[in-house]
């Protein structure tokens, strides 16, 4: 067994290299203004967050703020409406100073009707488009964001989502990172910040707070659910904890021999942080205890819905077990699956089939298990669509003005906030730059973006954003 161990060290590194990133995670060190021992700063509302994003740009016309106007002018410029001014800048200055060209620096006049139909959901009366009507049963417990811009008009957008900064400035830690680097574990068993789905251009998430805060990714597959943090094959737990042991003992010799080295002392505490991760991170994707109820609210009982299901399911039972930040992406391809150039019915009506029972699933199960009231869950896009069309059949990248939602963590579920003008191109009541949305989730969990600077790193005002209150319960 022991000469087989020189071979293993290799995989041992890999396998603590994972766990030591968690780790480090924990006990980087509390630079700037960072909460003392990742405690609050306020009294939280939220412990965690399940972070959805639509890759691509869902258009926001057709899910979550219907126009009908689009379907008394289709086929009119919208020079020929009573909304033409909606591309008047000095209009527009009083609601903040935007470019009036449409997106990737064009103009798409030509207004293209809705492709789907729409109806009131819940209570608070919420016109959701008929493509989400899972979703809709929710209405009130979602607070819906109708009025968020960025500026990106390219799918750097997805970093600006994320970070807060446009791709071509300094790159900045996501919303996960700070997260993770204010608030730290609130468990010894698995990451802290987990990440699932094809990733945005920038697969990095740490940057200047340091590699340990960026995502660990995770596959829903339940043969290879970690990289490197499965047994080579013929190694028994018995055997392979006695490798542990020895590994161990060894780590310990070297530590004796070099006091004071904290990372010898990491390195040493993460690979037992390691081994637990090993039962850990199969024992929670493995879904043989969920009942055959809880896989139908999901949908894992559908073709068309069990791959997206299947994540979401793995997030509640990762939100049980204490990781604090868990980031979905939904969308393959370099872009995202949701940019629809063209095809936009076909497209989009495909794609919230994937998503929409799954969602609802999600959030009925965490209310009837007592985990909405301390989870937020935030679904989110890089921007919207054009109200114009594109070609014949599909509408462009539209960042003035477009749509998000919040549920759980003390947010205040049957809101709606916010508005874009008749024809969906600009936000016009209360205008939310993404950093709002980030400073509102921050804010959930106990969090004040302004408390939380690294020292000789320059932040812009923009970065730290506005909590968006009146969504608050």
């Amino acid at each position: 067994m022991f000469p087989d161990l020189l071979q293993r060290r290799p995989f041992l590194t890999g396998l603590s290299g994972i766990a030591l990133q968690a780790l480090l995670a924990r006990e980087a060190g509390a630079a700037g203004s960072r909460p003392p021992d990742g405690l609050p700063m306020h009294a939280p509302k939220a412990k965690r967050v399940i972070w959805l994003f639509m890759r691509g740009g869902v258009s926001h016309m057709e899910s979550f703020d219907p126009k009908p106007a689009l379907n008394r002018y289709a086929g009119k410029s919208i020079g020929e409406t009573p909304y033409k001014d909606v591309q008047d800048p000095e209009k527009l200055k009083k609601v903040r100073v935007v470019v009036v060209n449409d997106a990737n620096g064009q103009q798409r006049n030509v207004i293209y009707p809705l492709q789907v139909g729409y109806r009131k959901y819940g209570q608070c009366g919420v016109e959701i488009s008929d493509w989400f009507p899972h979703l809709g049963s929710c209405a009130d417990e979602i607070a819906f964001i109708r009025s968020m811009w960025t500026t990106d008009d390219n799918h750097g957008a997805q970093v600006q989502f994320h970070s807060g900064r446009h791709m071509l400035e300094p790159r900045a830690p996501t919303l996960g990172a700070w997260i993770n680097w204010g608030l730290g574990s609130l468990t010894d068993n698995l990451p802290s910040f987990v990440s699932m789905g094809p990733r945005f251009f920038d697969t990095r998430d740490g940057h200047y707070l340091g590699p340990a805060h960026d995502a660990v990714k995770l596959s829903v597959d339940p043969a290879n659910p970690l990289a490197f943090a499965t047994s080579e094959g013929g190694v028994g737990r018995p055997q392979q904890a006695a490798q542990f042991d020895l590994v161990q003992r060894l780590n310990r010799l070297a530590a004796a021999e070099n006091p004071g080295d904290a990372m010898l002392a990491a390195r040493l505490r993460s690979y037992t942080l390691a081994y637990r991760m090993q039962t850990a991170v199969p024992e929670t994707l493995d879904l043989a205890d969920e009942s055959e109820e809880t896989k139908r609210l999901y949908g894992l009982d559908q073709k068309v819905t069990e791959p997206f299901a299947r994540q979401l399911l793995v997030a509640r039972r990762l939100a049980e077990r204490g990781v604090r930040f868990i980031q979905i992406l939904h969308g393959d391809g370099a872009a995202g699956a949701w940019d629809s150039h063209s095809g936009l019915k076909k497209n989009h009506s495909a794609l919230a089939e994937q998503v929409d029972k799954p969602i609802a699933g999600l959030l009925k199960d965490l209310k009837q298990r007592g985990l909405l009231d301390d989870t937020l869950v935030v679904f989110g896009t890089e921007f919207g669509r054009t109200p114009g069309s594109q070609g014949a059949d599909g509408r462009d990248h539209h960042p003035y003005g477009f749509s998000v939602w919040m549920a759980g963590g003390g947010i205040k579920g049957g809101t709606i906030h916010g508005a874009t003008d008749e024809l969906g191109f600009h936000a016009v009541e209360h205008p939310h730059y993404v950093t709002d949305l980030h400073a509102t989730v921050l804010h959930q969990l106990g969090l004040n973006p302004h408390r939380m600077e690294v020292p000789g790193r320059k932040r812009l005002e923009r970065d730290f954003g506005k909590v968006i209150r009146e969504i608050l319960a």
